[in-house]
């Protein structure tokens, strides 16, 4: 995580959730996964919504050709902590396939359009 992300984490951590500056008014949470390589608490700042009583983050990168590593991470371990600034909680983390994946991300774009720009751009990464 760079210093960047460290500063992010710190600032909604300390103001229950909420954020200023680029970040103002954003729905985010902070995701803690255990390292696939390394078995150590990994953190990540993300976009966050509930669906269907549901907590949802994207695994796109930003659109890159990659997954993030956190999502890796879940594929190794899906035991994660889910703190909202609201709420703290454990949660067992789910990658829909499939019919699944293209429902659920037609909802998310139906909350927050902007994540439609997300979609990975390179072909055959799909899911």
């Amino acid at each position: 995580m760079n210093a960047f992300q460290r500063q992010v984490i710190a600032e909604f951590r300390a103001n229950n959730g909420k954020l200023t500056g680029m970040f103002e008014g954003w729905a985010l949470a902070v995701l803690t996964t255990i390292g696939a390589k390394t078995g150590q608490p990994r953190e990540a700042i993300l976009g966050y919504l509930e669906i269907d009583g549901n907590g949802v983050v994207v695994a796109s990168a930003n659109g890159a050709d990659h997954h993030p590593a956190w999502y890796h991470n879940i594929r190794k371990n899906p035991i994660v902590t889910v703190e909202t600034g609201e709420d703290t909680y454990r949660a067992i983390a789910a990658i829909p396939q499939g019919d699944a994946h293209d429902k659920l991300f037609e909802q998310v774009v139906a909350e927050a359009p902007d994540t439609a720009a997300t979609r990975p751009r390179r072909p055959g990464r799909s899911r």
